[in-house]
């Protein structure tokens, strides 16, 4: 089925590392990553439709890096589809660093803000939220991943909260990478829990192609 997205139309992809995946360097403009691969998507099933696909991930980036960059790369962009990944920075950061800028307060806050900056600037934009997501299994007792694993519930929790208040789309991608490591492996997906692989990546694009189909 095709996605809901009409020729002519623009969406853009906006998150941290793994959004980014190369996209300001040799890999310009939309990276080797998911984006890349929902492009691929659109040329090989849609290919009368000419859908303009911009990525503005950055690899370190939080929710409030998006939030101070916002006007330039979303806003001025105006988007007709914006889809926005992001939290595994902030998540790890409060985690490891004690950060209480990148807590799950501060990540809502700066999350709503831009949420709210979008309806009123662009009230016709269609949103897409793509959760934050940990590719492992550890279970071993004061592991660094299982502090993840831990506290992941809590930032989850927020994108779910502000995807029913905004009513956008949503796609629970580390619920949907812990039903696939029920059958397969982690490293079939991502050489290390944050950093998906290309079969990890190809998971994120047609999760994403299917929401919007």
């Amino acid at each position: 089925m095709a996605t809901q997205i009409r020729n002519g139309q623009k969406i853009v992809f906006i998150g941290d590392s793994i959004t980014d995946c190369g996209r300001r360097d040799s890999r310009r403009p939309l990276g080797d990553g998911y984006v890349k691969l929902f492009a691929d998507f659109m040329i090989i099933r849609e290919s009368a439709k000419r859908v303009e696909i911009i990525n503005k991930g950055i690899s370190g980036d939080n929710a409030v890096g998006l939030r101070n960059r916002w006007t330039d790369d979303i806003l001025r962009n105006r988007p007709d589809w914006l889809s926005i990944k992001i939290g595994i920075n902030d998540l790890h950061g409060h985690v490891f660093s004690g950060n209480k800028d990148l807590a799950p307060q501060s990540y809502e806050a700066a999350y709503r803000e831009i949420l709210e900056r979008t309806r009123q600037a662009l009230p016709k934009c269609r949103i897409l939220l793509v959760d934050p997501f940990y590719i492992s299994r550890d279970a071993a007792p004061n592991s660094q991943r299982k502090q993840v694993l831990d506290r992941m519930p809590d930032y989850l929790a927020i994108v779910e909260k502000l995807s029913r208040t905004f009513k956008t789309w949503h796609i629970k991608t580390h619920e949907l990478f812990g039903r696939l490591l029920k059958y397969y492996e982690p490293d079939t997906f991502c050489a290390e829990p944050v950093h998906p692989n290309p079969t990890g990546h190809l998971v994120i694009a047609e999760a994403i192609y299917q929401a919007l189909s």
